[in-house]
């Protein structure tokens, strides 16, 4: 920006360049005019012949404030060139209609860097949240992160912005009101809207930055011109001192504590049934083991009763004879009472009972055949929250691994 030259009148020839490391958009003037005296007709006097040099990833902007109507000149990067007529349409234009061939003309230029990215921290005010369970209950939050965004439309961000007042300082307020009020709007919700609790939104810092990006990339764009890339929500800080706090931490604690009663009430009562069915078992393998020694009984005692009387009338052979078939038979009927019992199988291992909740209420411990009772009935939806013993966290019913098969036996919906 400070390099110059004479011309072959004796005047300054400019080399119009953007020597700034980091900006968003930046004005040029001319060496020897200063920012701080405002808009002076030194400052956008531009020598015919000046360099132009815009680097990749920029363009330069030539605005003429003379020429009412006319459209500006843009440059895009990379270019190095002396000012002509063929670079700068509408410039030719100017120095036949307006400026009449006089050298210098006067052009405002405005560098607009479309490669950097610009970062802005914010931090939103404090404001109440509400957890699903208890909606009366409002506890004061603050939220910090970073947004990240670029200027990619510049036509539509010179439409858009007063560039001869253009301030950075003052957009970025701008965009940090524009965003705290859409911000607010949605983490404010979440939790009613998902039947979550506001102890877990620290878990759902992605979901939520990604939530914010999608809501505020278009308004961004339409009113400022400007593209947000990233949203990065850091931290939601509760305020553990104000008295909604501590007592829904109290309500939280009641509910965890009747929760853990009633699984403890529940595995007693599996365990019970178990043991039950265990002794039932038993009791039919004894009888079995009975019935056969009692058929033994009977069978001897008709065999025998058959051997005296063949004997009596048959002689020895025939008694032999009823012998040797009474001691295969009572052979056979020891070796069946001799040989062990298989052992029973193995009881089946109780079926895993999964807890349901909705909107922050427990609604019971179910098995997952009653499951998919309640989802043929419509009283289990995809949306309601599933636990069982083994898992991290609760989860929705709808994408749970095992619960969610459930839904196939749903039929669907009555033909019109």
């Amino acid at each position: 920006m400070g390099l110059f030259g004479r011309n072959k009148e004796g005047g300054l020839l400019d080399v119009i360049r953007c020597d700034e490391p980091e900006y968003l958009v930046w004005k040029w003037r001319p060496a020897g005019a200063d920012a701080a005296d405002g808009p002076t007709h030194r400052e956008n006097a531009l020598r015919w012949g000046s360099s132009l040099r815009v680097r990749e990833g920029e363009v330069a902007v030539f605005v003429y404030p003379r020429y009412a109507g006319g459209a500006p000149d843009y440059i895009q990067g990379p270019h190095d060139q002396m000012l002509r007529t063929n670079n700068l349409p509408v410039l030719a234009d100017l120095l036949g209609l307006a400026y009449d061939g006089d050298s210098p003309f006067q052009a405002e230029v405005y560098f607009f860097n479309l490669a950097g990215n610009n970062q802005l921290r914010f931090g939103l005010s404090e404001f109440d949240i509400f957890d699903a369970r208890f909606p009366d209950l409002g506890i004061p939050c603050v939220v910090r992160g970073t947004l990240t965004f670029a200027l990619t439309d510049y036509r539509q961000f010179i439409k858009l912005n007063q560039l001869r007042h253009f301030d950075l300082n003052a957009l970025r307020e701008q965009i940090r009101e524009t965003f705290a009020r859409a911000a607010k709007g949605i983490i404010a919700g979440l939790p009613l809207e998902e039947g979550t609790s506001v102890f877990h939104l620290e878990r759902k810092l992605d979901d939520i930055s990604e939530r914010l990006l999608l809501r505020l990339a278009p308004l961004l764009a339409t009113d400022f011109g400007i593209h947000l890339k990233r949203v990065d929500i850091g931290a939601i800080e509760l305020d553990r001192e104000d008295p909604h706090y501590q007592q829904l931490k109290l309500n939280t604690a009641d509910q965890q504590t009747k929760a853990i009663v009633t699984q403890t009430d529940i595995s007693l009562t599996n365990l019970s049934e178990n043991a039950r069915i265990q002794r039932k078992e038993t009791e039919l393998q004894a009888e079995a083991r009975n019935s056969a020694m009692h058929q033994l009984d009977l069978q001897a005692s008709v065999l025998h009763a058959a051997a005296q009387n063949l004997g009596g009338s048959g002689g020895l052979f025939a008694g032999l004879s009823v012998g040797g078939a009474l001691g295969q038979q009572l052979g056979g009927l020891a070796g069946q009472l001799g040989t062990p019992l298989p052992p029973p199988p193995p009881p089946a291992p109780p079926a895993p009972l999964y807890h349901t909740a909705l909107n922050g209420q427990p609604l019971g411990t179910f098995t997952l055949a009653q499951l998919r009772e309640q989802a043929v009935g419509g009283q289990l939806t995809r949306q309601h929250y599933v636990w069982r013993e083994g898992m991290a966290s609760w989860e929705y019913a709808g994408t749970n691994a095992e619960v969610a098969p459930v839904f196939k036996s749903v039929p669907p919906p009555l033909p019109a």
